[in-house]
């Protein structure tokens, strides 16, 4: 399993909109509003770097409202609780 974390640069006006396209995407597993220098991270889970560049540049990058994507290939979990626990904070 291949896992990809991607920036996504959105239309501000637009950003829960992109977001849920994006979440509807085949191969993309979670979609989160973030701050800081991006509007969303995408995480995408896929069988190969093929299928990442598919996802990413056949179908995410063409959702109308992304105005320009980074992508990141994880090469190894350390600790998915860590990741869990994490991403959880401040959630009942």
């Amino acid at each position: 399993m291949i896992t990809a974390i991607v920036f996504v640069e959105a239309e501000v006006a637009r950003i829960p909109e992109v977001a849920t396209r994006i979440a509807d995407l085949d191969g993309v597993s979670e979609v989160y509003s973030v701050t800081g220098g991006v509007d969303l991270i995408a995480m995408i889970r896929v069988r190969s770097v093929e299928q990442v560049s598919e996802v990413v540049t056949e179908r995410l990058n063409r959702v109308p409202g992304v105005l320009g994507t980074e992508t990141h290939i994880a090469f190894r979990a350390y600790s998915s609780h860590d990741l869990e626990a994490a991403f959880s904070l401040g959630a009942e």
